[in-house]
């Protein structure tokens, strides 16, 4: 059979992901940190985008459609949802006609997404808010979180406290250069996490000298600062306190021994009675472990909830976006209307056209970004609402599937909506991951249980044991029995080392032995 080229035409469908449709999806799983970071960014690049200056209040035009939206569902605005009223949160959903409605890639109807990227923005795109900011802008009264950065005293750094003390301690140039290295490896603990021959090697110093200069190091203050590992720490502190004899440093050679409570063993090596053992316990435990811990360190950045959750004064739960969280941005069509007329080279022409597509887009993805935000919480906190009203004992079986057929989306959409967002409750403040839990059987075949409730449960019933009667896996698959929890014995042990609970063994030798 003979080759030879020809042309052919094929008809066909195919899933592009524009650079718009890759943005939304982008937008839609970042915390509100990286978010605010990404807007800022694309600020400086985009100047059709403009910053929303009033930060206090919502602009006339804004208020107006939120009230207009809000007469038309026969509802409240979109920013707190009533979750008594579910016909206000089905036609959420209903009116959703932007665009952007599924612009994700395993939902439907993405076809059409593309086509419109650079339609005309939502009546809401001023500001990129959805409406979030009804008659009282800002995070309910409820939720008060003001005060944790107030009360952090400013500190000088544990690396300020020692180079001050390097300083006074060495006078020779080339040690105090391997002074200054030493000090970049100490971590938060005061442990320094380095390998000195690598570091002898880096520097071109004997390994002597870097030995010596640590060895003057660590009689720094506080005691037990840079040293390599935990029995160095600890001994350092004995020695300050002329307390490092043959037996103690025995006890410190052999902490796991320790940490496992076999004091029979321990008396063996040391050869001294129990009570001398006892005296040395004691003495351990009133050491710090970590003692860089007493200086301050990176700032902590406490967790801002994207979401809150209230009681409303009908005993049903409201679910409300934080507008502090949101980006306020709207597209400059002013500027953009007077540049455009004294373009008059292509290539300007295109560059403020694409401008003013990316930018109407932004705000369209902003806006979608808050709604499928507000519009899965909403359906999560109604499926949990025993949770809400009784605890994490009666957090209910649920998965992604659950909720995104009850929200019309496909369950990528929904692992996007709830990774990395928080919501802060009367319960405490949890990341929207929290609420999915696995399912565990119940014996008579009635409603599973949550495998969160089920490890609140195990918890609950260890730390009711007595000491003369330490549970054992087995009896704790027994008592959930009792309580109707099908589980299997290897998963009890699974949730309990999970949280970091020891064996019945080993629980027994601590209730036993306090030390």
């Amino acid at each position: 059979m003979a080759l030879f080229p020809k042309l052919e035409l094929r008809q066909g469908q195919s899933l592009v992901m524009t650079p718009q449709l890759q943005q939304a999806i982008k937008l839609l799983q970042l915390s509100n940190l990286d978010l605010a970071a990404y807007v800022e960014n694309e600020l400086e690049r985009n100047p059709l985008l403009d910053r929303e200056e009033n930060q206090e209040g919502v602009s006339d035009q804004i208020a107006e459609n939120l009230l207009s939206r809000a007469a038309d569902e026969g509802g409240e605005t979109d920013a707190g949802i009533d979750l008594s009223d579910m016909s206000a949160l089905k036609s959420m959903g209903d009116n959703l006609d932007s665009p952007l409605d599924n612009v994700f890639p395993d939902d439907a109807s993405i076809a059409g997404a593309g086509a419109n990227a650079d339609a005309e923005p939502p009546s809401l795109s001023g500001a990129g808010q959805v409406g979030l900011q009804s008659a009282a802008p800002g995070r309910p009264a409820d939720f008060d979180d003001s005060g944790m950065e107030e009360t952090i005293a400013d500190q000088r750094s544990l690396h300020d406290h020692l180079t001050e003390q390097m300083q006074i301690s060495i006078s020779d140039p080339a040690q105090r250069l391997i002074g200054a290295f030493l000090i970049d490896l100490v971590d938060d603990d005061g442990y320094m996490r380095g390998d000195l021959e690598q570091l002898a090697e880096q520097l071109g110093a004997p390994e002597a000298l870097v030995r010596q200069t640590l060895s003057v190091m660590q009689e720094f203050d506080p005691p037990g600062v840079m040293a390599r590992n935990l029995t160095e720490c600890l001994a350092q502190q004995l020695k300050e306190r002329n307390r490092l004899d043959p037996a103690i440093q025995i006890v410190l050679d052999n902490l796991d021994l320790l940490a496992k409570r076999e004091f029979a063993r321990l008396t063996r090596l040391i050869g001294l009675p129990r009570e001398d053992l006892d005296d040395i316990i004691s003495d351990i435990r009133a050491l710090n472990p970590k003692p860089g811990q007493a200086f301050s360190s990176a700032l902590l950045q406490p967790v801002v909830p994207d979401i809150f959750a209230r009681e409303g004064p009908d005993g049903n739960w409201i679910v409300e976006l934080n507008s502090d969280t949101l980006p306020r941005v709207l597209v400059n069509r002013q500027y953009y209307a007077s540049i455009s007329r004294s373009a008059q080279d292509s290539k300007d022409k295109t560059y403020l056209s694409e401008c003013l597509s990316n930018a109407s887009w932004l705000v369209k993805s902003l806006d979608q970004r808050a709604r499928t935000i507000l519009k899965t919480a909403s359906e999560i906190i109604r499926q949990q609402d025993a949770f809400m009203n009784k605890g994490v004992q009666y957090l209910r079986p649920l998965n992604l599937k659950t909720v995104a057929e009850a929200v019309s989306m496909h369950e990528s959409t929904i692992s996007r909506v709830t990774s990395n967002k928080y919501i802060a409750t009367p319960r405490g403040v949890f990341e929207l991951k929290y609420f999915f839990s696995s399912s565990i059987s119940a014996v008579s075949g009635e409603d599973a249980f949550a495998g969160e409730a089920v490890r609140a449960r195990i918890q609950q019933l260890i730390e009711a044991e007595s000491p003369d009667k330490i549970l054992s896996d087995g009896k704790l698959v027994d008592m959930l029995r009792l309580s109707g929890i099908d589980i299997a014995r290897r998963t009890v042990a699974k949730y309990r080392e999970a949280m970091g609970i020891s064996s019945s063994v080993q629980r027994r030798r601590e209730k036993k032995n306090p030390f």
